[in-house]
């Protein structure tokens, strides 16, 4: 029993490492930037990229984040508010 749970463990890590591996190197900049549970700006999120061009971020890293599910929007519906805020998931 405890062999197969075993398996079963180590299955599910080689599969989440596959998935990390996977992940574009933007995207993951971006994700090692956010800690867990906290908001931020998109100006907070290019400040400790040590990024410029908005459009650029927007392009290559948040909406690719986005996209994969891997960071959302705190409000949604209003995508270009001055409020909108992203949490990493």
């Amino acid at each position: 029993m405890l062999s197969q749970i075993d398996k079963i463990l180590d299955d599910i890590s080689k599969q989440v490492n596959e998935d990390i591996e996977q992940i574009d190197p933007n995207i993951k900049k971006l994700l090692d930037v956010m800690e867990d549970d906290v908001s931020y700006s998109s100006n907070e999120l290019m400040q400790k990229l040590n990024l410029k061009a908005k459009e650029g971020f927007r392009r290559n890293y948040l909406r690719p984040a986005i996209d994969q599910n891997l960071i959302y929007m705190t409000i949604p519906d209003k995508p270009k508010s001055k409020n909108q805020r992203y949490i990493k998931v």
